[in-house]
């Protein structure tokens, strides 16, 4: 990928987006194509088969789609499912049709089967079904990560993908419904430090665990990827896990909050533990450098500088 190569970024204004962007900045490559949502729909092939027509991208970065927390994966599902799923053909098709040198696409760890084995290793896809609770974009996730491996296989062309762990930092979507769990937890625990609430109520039973990885490791490894592998399947993680319990109590202790926390088993848990097996990527010269706890408090310093009300 040489620094005057055409290079799209798809989503360029969501969090993985946003942060390759920088990345790629930092690494002096200035033929950035950058189209807002507003200017280019696609869910529609006909304007993305436009789009690839007129400006005929190198490479293409696919980190756009609708993405959220349980509670919206549940509430939405068929939204999940069906947006992305066309996002994801539309782009690829079009990639295809144009001849993009190299297409990376962003995968997610949910798409791995409920219930396989811990740390999970790319093998682990299509050995089972996936967590119920966000079954609708594993589904569509899946089907963009096989298509990666199909185009590789029929056609000899460099499309891949890579599979984050769970992903946070700086300029998530801090909702506290529908958000990921980090960016929802801080805005929770903020507003109720704000309120005086005595009590955090916490969907699950706070036993599961997950692995996070902050979003600039994210950002250098899908680049680092890009420049160096022609795999067709790659997890990108930190090798480390934490309880949601755990979580909180960091979080908890991060925002000041002194209340109570309520952890409500009625509420689905999803899957019991996700964590990663990242030794292809390490292999190839790549590694996570931010620790959780640093990269919780990065997180919580930019909340407070941009989001905090």
């Amino acid at each position: 990928m040489k620094k005057e190569s055409r290079i799209y970024i798809a989503g360029h204004t969501g969090l993985i987006g946003h942060a390759v962007t920088q990345h790629l900045k930092v690494l002096g490559y200035e033929n950035l194509i950058l189209i807002n949502h507003q200017d280019l729909d696609l869910l529609s092939q006909q304007a993305t088969d436009d789009f690839f027509k007129l400006m005929r991208p190198d490479y293409v970065f696919m980190c756009a789609g609708h993405v959220g927390g349980i509670q919206a994966n549940q509430r939405y599902m068929a939204d999940f499912a069906m947006e992305n799923a066309y996002i994801t053909m539309n782009t690829i098709s079009s990639a295809h049709k144009y001849k993009v040198k190299k297409f990376l696409y962003l995968g997610s760890s949910c798409i791995y089967p409920r219930e396989c084995p811990q740390p999970i290793t790319e093998k682990a896809l299509l050995t089972g079904i996936p967590e119920p609770t966000n079954e609708g974009f594993a589904l569509a996730k899946l089907l963009g990560v096989r298509q990666c491996v199909y185009f590789q296989q029929q056609y000899g062309e460099c499309f891949i993908s890579c599979i984050p762990a769970n992903t946070y930092g700086p300029r998530d979507h801090f909702d506290p419904e529908n958000g990921h769990v980090i960016s929802a937890l801080f805005q929770r625990f903020y507003e109720a430090v704000k309120t005086n609430t005595e009590a955090i109520t916490i969907w699950g039973s706070g036993n599961v665990r997950r692995e996070f990885i902050y979003i600039d490791d994210v950002a250098k490894a899908l680049v680092f990827m890009m420049r160096h592998s022609e795999l067709p399947v790659i997890n990108i993680g930190t090798g480390e896990d934490i309880s949601i319990h755990e979580l909180a109590l960091i979080i908890k202790d991060l925002t000041g909050f002194k209340g109570k926390l309520i952890f409500d088993t009625s509420k689905p848990d999803g899957m019991p533990r996700r964590i990663l097996d990242s030794s292809k990527a390490k292999g190839l010269g790549w590694k996570a450098e931010m620790s959780l706890k640093r990269g919780l408090e990065e997180t919580f310093s930019w909340f407070l500088k941009y989001k905090a009300k």
